[in-house]
């Protein structure tokens, strides 16, 4: 979330931030918290001077009592008496105030980047980097719900069975090729300088929060309930709670972390012809990476993890685009993402298949994540994200981008983790 003191001190800057994301009530949300945190402090420093007062009084009536003076302790003591009754009702006051405001700052998303421009949707994105050759298919190219039936590597249907739509079984070479992709994915961003994490795929109220996930997409999320446990919707959420309430040096970055885990969406509303096969799901496999930087460098860190996501892409053939999001399409938590699509030859679509994200302090806030400076004082680190990649969407491309008259030719890189060449 924002920190108060930038708010008070920015109110213009956020305000035009938040009109970028067509935010609505930003003014009267930031009044609000304004004013909130105007009589907070002013709570404070009340309940401050009488216990101030308090502590001076009690000094006062142990040298009276010590001296003889009975009869003028007493009265001191009716006093501190009264005093109490003050303080409680002050520290009561300072609770709520103190938690109405955490409510209002949770429900204002990040302000974005200055390159950011102002959008409604993904129409006003900005496309800023393209690059692979799309093939030519002829006109018997067939979508990778096709090609998974006719090669019996995908079954949406036996999913369906055993939970419901968006749960798909993956048989013999898919699965394979799955479990090739995720081990390609995390052997290349080791290599990159990753720590590979196995981490919970549940995780508890306090970590959906930190990140963002709640209260903003509280519906989006799978929730056991009986436990009060949420499933993880990217690793993002479990690998960067790892550093929640950490206080690290800063020779310690840059903090590193890549993971692979299923993840659970509920993607209500969801429906139609553009969420056919893997092109949405409620559970996909996704392997994230994730950093914890310095603010300076925070911006050069997240054009090294956009480099990275663009080579493992050229490795494996793949045509594909960058877009810098518009504010309108800026998720809640980010200040600047990139998304990474490729694209789907036998559907004529671009298909999102990675972001990078640059989270600023808005996270770490949450987060409690500090760092201590040159000075000895304690700041804010900046944290950031990416898929590197998101497992659904980069098959469907093998699938479609690959096909032949003879079966799918699998991806150089991937032949030594597949242990076969082709599915046919």
């Amino acid at each position: 979330m924002l920190q108060v003191q930038f708010i008070r001190e920015h109110k213009e800057t956020v305000l035009a931030g938040l009109a970028k994301r067509n935010f609505a009530n930003a003014e009267s949300i930031v009044e609000q918290v304004l004013s909130t945190d105007e009589n907070r402090r002013a709570t404070q420093v009340a309940l401050d001077t009488v216990l101030a007062e308090s502590n001076t009084l009690s000094k006062q009536i142990g040298g009276l009592f010590k001296s003889g003076e009975v009869q003028k302790a007493n009265i001191l003591k009716e006093k501190t008496s009264k005093l109490k009754d003050e303080s409680k009702a002050l520290t009561e006051k300072l609770t709520g105030l103190s938690e109405e405001l955490q409510q209002l700052l949770y429900q204002i998303p990040n302000v974005p980047h200055a390159s950011v421009k102002a959008g409604s949707s993904e129409d006003d994105n900005e496309e800023i980097f393209k690059e692979g050759i799309i093939p030519d298919l002829g006109e018997n190219a067939l979508p990778h719900w096709e090609l998974a039936k006719k090669y019996d590597i995908i079954d949406f249907e036996l999913g369906n069975k055993i939970t419901g739509a968006g749960f798909p079984v993956y048989k013999g070479k898919g699965a394979r090729l799955q479990r090739a992709l995720i081990n390609y994915f995390l052997d290349k961003n080791i290599e990159a300088g990753y720590k590979e994490y196995q981490v919970p795929h549940l995780v508890n109220t306090d970590s959906a929060t930190a990140t963002g996930q709640l209260p903003d997409k509280d519906g989006q999320m799978y929730h056991a309930t009986q436990d009060d446990l949420y499933l993880i919707p990217t690793a993002e959420v479990p690998i960067t709670n790892m550093f929640r309430g950490n206080l690290v040096q800063e020779t310690d970055f840059p903090i590193t972390a890549t993971g692979y885990t299923p993840c659970f969406r509920r993607e209500a509303g969801s429906y139609g012809a553009h969420v056919r096969g893997l092109n949405r799901l409620h559970q996909f496999d996704k392997v994230e990476i994730v950093r914890i930087e310095h603010p300076e460098k925070s911006y050069h860190a997240l054009n090294d993890m956009i480099e990275h996501i663009k080579n493992i892409l050229r490795e494996l053939k793949l045509p594909y685009r960058i877009l810098r999001l518009c504010g309108g399409d800026t998720g809640f938590t980010a200040a600047l993402t990139f998304d990474f699509e490729l694209f789907s030859t036998a559907q004529n679509r671009w298909l999102e298949i990675s972001s990078a994200s640059n989270f600023e302090t808005f996270q770490a806030n949450r987060l409690k994540l500090r760092f201590k400076n040159k000075e000895g004082k304690s700041e804010l680190a900046h944290t950031l994200n990416g898929s590197s990649l998101a497992l659904p969407r980069v098959l469907a491309g093998i699938l479609e981008n690959y096909q032949t008259q003879d079966g799918i030719k699998i991806p150089d890189v991937l032949v030594p983790y597949c242990g076969f060449k082709t599915i046919s």
